[in-house]
């Protein structure tokens, strides 16, 4: 069964998996160090992971800057909108791609060692006793439309709300239209910097479904062996230094280590 990734997480999985036959030659190590660059793509309005405007530029590039930095260089973004887009990208990383051999098998990306684990949770209201899905009972839950967690639920005989972005089914929750949400930590934890005084709370119920639950990692195209060196100790160096912590603290989401 192939991957259905969260909507409002549409920048990773569309990065992550997306279907795509690189026209732009893939750069050594040395071509990058030579070029003094390299060059990641991003979404340029999909906070909390990119954005191209503003103060804020998501985590995904503040994470490449810091990457960058250990290797030497600067960092260049290639914006995209649609997962086409990477037909005529000339990028050399895409943050956050998933490390998973089925998302990646014709995607031109070859995942570095991963540096956190994401999936799907159970976001609640901070006052409510529910501690599994066996306590939802008659209630609700508000998922993303045509999703393995609506399929899920829906099997186990909950009833659901659909919806297309994960910052809709929070603002249900907060509402009292839905029991609870199927979304990705990434959206509760942003959404919860947003919005301090609805802050929801996470219950990992799907952690042993492998559907909806994988890893990260920094996606390369067709690295050469010392550009996946560079990067996977460039990761390792950031990653016992906190600065990976601190990069996703910004937008309230807490580093998982990679399962």
């Amino acid at each position: 069964m192939s991957r259905a990734y969260p909507i409002a997480a549409a920048i990773a999985a569309l990065l992550g998996s997306a279907l795509f036959a690189a026209p732009a030659s893939a750069r050594s190590l040395e071509a990058i160090k030579a070029s003094g660059t390299i060059a990641v793509c991003a979404h340029p309005n999909s906070l909390p992971f990119a954005s191209k405007d503003g103060r804020i530029h998501g985590f995904q590039v503040d994470l490449a800057e810091a990457l960058a930095r250990q290797l030497g260089v600067t960092l260049t973004r290639d914006w995209i909108i649609s997962r086409y887009d990477l037909y005529r990208a000339h990028c050399d990383i895409v943050m956050d791609s998933i490390d998973d051999a089925e998302a990646q098998a014709d995607s031109g990306l070859e995942p570095s060692k991963p540096y956190r684990s994401s999936g799907v949770a159970l976001a609640i209201r901070a006052d409510e006793k529910i501690r599994s899905l066996d306590d939802i009972g008659k209630g609700r839950v508000a998922v993303l439309t045509s999703s393995i967690a609506a399929m899920t639920l829906n099997q186990r005989g909950i009833d659901t709300i659909p919806g297309l972005f994960e910052d809709e089914l929070l603002d249900m929750l907060a509402k009292h239209e839905a029991d609870a949400a199927a979304v990705t930590p990434t959206s509760a934890g942003y959404y919860n910097l947003r919005h301090p005084d609805a802050k929801v709370r996470l219950l990992y119920v799907f952690d042993k479904q492998p559907d909806l639950s994988w890893n990260v990692a920094v996606g390369m195209r067709q690295p050469d062996p010392e550009l996946r060196q560079a990067i996977d100790a460039a990761l390792t160096h950031l990653l016992a230094d906190g600065t990976v912590k601190r990069v996703f603290a910004r937008y309230g989401v807490e580093v998982l280590p990679p399962k």
